[in-house]
């Protein structure tokens, strides 16, 4: 599906708050609710938005620690790995990556204890390296219309 001007204008509005009405969006766009809506259920079919969902703070969910954790998984260990990091309720997003380490995981965690026992899950897959996260700087940007080159 292409993307018009339009369409990234009723993205941006949504990227920015997702329970925003079509009327709404309409207002702002330039175009009727029901414009809006057949916009949206086409993005929605062709794939372009897949999902709504709740940002939830972590902190203020009761965890104490956010880290990102590599991992160079150990010869013939990557793909039961890729199986098992669905089942772990810490990680909120993995990523299987190029570089000296195959994944990178975003996680949060009680506190300390946690951390280590998680980490312990994981050895048995690789080799880890954990950073702990002080603050974010950019969290949930909106993605962009491409600009030709």
């Amino acid at each position: 599906m292409k993307l018009d001007a339009l369409n990234w204008k009723i993205l941006k509005h949504l990227q920015q708050n997702a329970r925003v009405s079509n009327s709404e969006i309409g207002r702002q766009v330039g175009i009727s609710s029901p414009a809006v809506s057949e916009r949206i259920k086409k993005m929605e079919d062709g794939g372009i938005i897949h999902s709504y969902r709740t940002v939830i703070s972590p902190f203020e969910a009761g965890y104490q620690l956010k880290a990102i954790i590599t991992l160079r998984a150990f010869m013939g260990k990557l793909k039961p790995f890729l199986e098992k990091v669905k089942t772990y309720e810490e990680v909120l997003n993995c990523y299987r990556i190029t570089g000296n380490e195959n994944i990178v995981m975003e996680v949060v965690l009680r506190n300390q204890k946690h951390l280590e026992t998680f980490i312990d899950q994981l050895i048995s897959y690789g080799e880890t390296k954990t950073q702990i996260v002080l603050s974010h700087v950019v969290a949930n940007n909106s993605i962009q219309q491409v600009k030709p080159s």
